[in-house]
């Protein structure tokens, strides 16, 4: 099984709010055509090499930003055998967030949780927040921390360190936590958290943009002992789970005629084919269709 931890979805990147005109800026680096084509048509293509998806939804009063928890499910429920919708909150009106959770769960079927405290302003051990977490664990839902700090010029790196969720961990000790990015740019703080509390995982979504670095740091995991905690992630629409699990798979380019070690293709397999939903406690049903053709190998692998 091939799970896709992370990707995004909009109508308009003015949905985005203030993030809106960086995200433009950054893509711009990339390509000349403007904004990345993020809607349901083009998700739906991108993820045909995948046999689930995780959806996140976005929500930030700090930056003017909604992706709504509505739009994210009625485009899940059209697909309901690829597709996982995770709702989105605002922990600066918790009331409203934990309703929110609630609503997302019982009458949307979202099946999990995801908040940025770069994007939305919190510190992760907020009181506010920690009333958001109980409501979360009480409903055995996954919990993602989206690590957004190239949102917006506006965004609190600070509130992004990974270290911080450690407190999070400790107060929720059964509640099933992803750091999403690998915690970039603080992997390290990361794979230490890895390494000490059980149920937090961390993607690596983003990561293979640059295959020095994602180089560096899964080379880190594995030496760390914390390979079987990173999910596959390919952060849609910045990267398709085609071209992310192709980079994966070519991770070890560097060590080619050099005495840098290498990260056993195994274990990078293992990345791409771990069972993610069972992992996180996803309850999903099967596809009745048979499995889809084993993805993407490296040729310098064949």
């Amino acid at each position: 099984m091939i799970v896709d931890c992370h990707t995004h979805i909009w109508e308009s990147v003015e949905q985005l709010g203030r993030g809106t005109g960086l995200w433009d800026a950054r893509q711009r680096a990339f390509s000349a055509d403007g904004p990345p084509n993020a809607s349901p048509e083009e998700h739906l293509a991108a993820s045909a090499p995948v046999d689930w998806s995780l959806v996140l939804a976005f929500q930030s009063r700090y930056l003017d930003a909604e992706v709504p928890n509505d739009f994210v499910a009625r485009y899940v429920r059209q697909h309901p055998d690829r597709l996982i919708g995770i709702a989105c909150v605002d922990p600066s009106r918790p009331k409203d967030a934990v309703d929110e959770i609630t609503r997302a769960h019982d009458e949307l079927g979202m099946k999990g949780v995801t908040l940025s405290p770069a994007a939305q302003n919190f510190h992760p051990a907020d009181s506010a927040a920690m009333r958001v977490y109980t409501q979360i664990a009480r409903l055995r839902l996954p919990l993602i921390f989206h690590q957004a700090v190239h949102a917006s010029a506006t965004s609190k790196m600070e509130f992004a360190r990974p270290c911080l969720i450690d407190e999070v961990a400790r107060e929720f000790p059964d509640l099933k936590i992803v750091v999403s990015h690998l915690g970039y740019p603080w992997a390290e703080e990361t794979i230490a958290l890895l390494g000490k509390h059980t149920n937090v995982f961390a993607d690596i979504s983003g990561m293979m943009h640059s295959p020095w670095r994602a180089y560096n740091v899964l080379l880190s995991a594995y030496q760390a002992g914390v390979m079987g905690l990173l999910l596959f992630g390919s952060n849609f629409p910045y990267d398709t789970a085609a071209a992310a699990i192709e980079a994966l798979y070519s991770i070890n380019q560097f060590c080619h005629g050099t005495s840098l070690p290498t990260i056993p293709r195994e274990q990078l397999r293992r990345i791409v084919e771990r069972d993610a939903l069972a992992m996180l406690g996803i309850d999903y049903e099967r596809p009745v269709e048979p499995p889809r053709t084993k993805v993407i190998t490296s040729h310098a692998d064949e």
